[in-house]
């Protein structure tokens, strides 16, 4: 079992910055990757970003790229989300997963986290 616990959310201004936290307990040796996914009110659930757990390579949905960053600390066991930029449109529940999904972009997770809420202001 895998424990995920984020952190982190909270209201910005359009154009602001916010960090999120995953940290994950119990048997992370076992994981591939982790990915953050976000979930609007009336929408479905929708890939954000990845990171493979152990080689580091990352993923990002068009939405995001170029102004969210993945990574994380294998110390900590921890993945964080740096979020620049950001746009109304950001606005969000925000959910960690990890596991070993054979496409990192799909819901193919085993472990999810409780999500944290993002609200971003105009």
């Amino acid at each position: 079992q895998v424990h995920l616990v984020e952190s982190g959310g909270g209201l910005a201004q359009a154009g602001g910055s916010l960090r999120l936290s995953c940290a994950a307990s119990g048997r992370t040796f076992s994981l591939y990757a982790v990915g953050w996914f976000r979930q609007a009110p009336g929408k479905e659930r929708e890939f954000v970003a990845a990171i493979i757990w152990s080689g580091g390579r990352t993923y990002y949905a068009d939405s995001v790229k170029a102004r969210f960053s993945i990574s994380k600390d294998n110390a900590k066991n921890t993945v964080y989300l740096q979020m620049n930029s950001l746009k109304p449109e950001d606005t969000a529940s925000y959910y960690c997963a990890a596991g070993r999904p054979a496409v990192v972009t799909s819901y193919d997770y085993t472990y999810w986290g409780q999500g944290t809420q993002v609200t971003v202001s105009s």
